[in-house]
């Protein structure tokens, strides 16, 4: 009898594992729907500045026809101008963020995982933190002037602040498991680290990183037009003192096309950090 029983496990174990999910198929309708929905605002937007300027319901000089723009931009492109720019703005955001997520992750880390630390640096923190980055440019303009150290501590900062409140969220939330199992197996102090804190913290982390590089792109557009000589910011800016409004759309473009993109690249890093995360859990 119980070999009839291991018999009809076996079979029904077969079976089971006969049946696999069919291959996978894109839902074209609503990938096709989402991308006209998403398409939807810019095709409005740019049909009411077409129309605007074709009509006349606004002077030429302060809103210049797409057209312009777009030969603005070709003629920006192959002068060399945007890239010139663009990697100008991008090296400034590389060394701030390396400077301000580095010090945030180790700051993070430390009034995360000590109450003590949290007690005594904790409130001027977030004292500190409460104030924009853009705040501090007034008397960094003083102390620093307008040389490029001014922008990079204006841009450490901008990632110091969130980075540094993510890391502490990931240290004080990583599961009471995980630090039971490590204290059974008696792991040392390093591959604790290693192996079970920087793991559980990985979705905090990556969220930070993402929070860090999208308050350093603003903040990098807006201290390069008010305190500037070169990059996208200044570009907009010098545009709008030659009266040249279409430099200025033109850069207004970039900025939102890159901020988008960027943004959507980081976005897709931490849905793929978390899910990586929780599988491992």
């Amino acid at each position: 009898m119980a070999t009839f029983e291991a018999q009809d496990d076996l079979s029904l174990s077969g079976k089971a594992s006969d049946v696999r999910p069919g291959p996978w198929r894109p839902d074209w309708h609503r990938t096709i729907a989402t991308v006209l929905l998403v398409l939807t605002a810019p095709a409005l937007a740019l049909s009411l500045w077409w129309i605007s300027a074709a009509e006349g319901w606004v002077s030429l000089q302060v809103l210049p026809p797409p057209d312009l723009v777009l030969r603005t931009f070709l003629e920006l492109l192959a002068s060399g101008d945007i890239l010139t720019a663009a990697l100008i703005s991008f090296q400034r955001i590389a060394e701030g963020f390396l400077i301000g997520a580095s010090l945030g992750f180790l700051f993070g880390l430390l009034i995360g995982r000590s109450a003590t630390a949290d007690a005594y640096f904790g409130p001027s923190f977030r004292a500190l933190a409460a104030v924009p980055s853009l705040g501090w440019l007034p008397i960094l303009i003083l102390l620093l002037g307008i040389e490029e150290s001014l922008k990079i501590v204006i841009l450490a900062k901008a990632c110091f602040v969130p980075m540094a409140i993510s890391t502490a969220e990931g240290a004080r939330n990583i599961p009471t498991r995980l630090s039971e199992v490590a204290d059974v197996l008696g792991l040392r102090a390093r591959t604790r680290f290693f192996k079970l804190i920087m793991p559980a913290m990985a979705p905090f982390i990556a969220s930070g990183v993402r929070l860090s590089l999208s308050q350093a792109f603003v903040s990098l557009i807006v201290v390069e037009m008010l305190a500037g000589t070169d990059g996208l910011g200044y570009m907009m800016v010098w545009g709008r003192t030659l009266f040249q409004l279409d430099i200025v759309i033109v850069g207004m473009i970039i900025v939102g096309a890159v901020g988008f993109g960027l943004d959507l690249l980081l976005k897709m890093a931490e849905t793929a950090v978390r899910n990586g995360s929780a599988a491992n859990v």
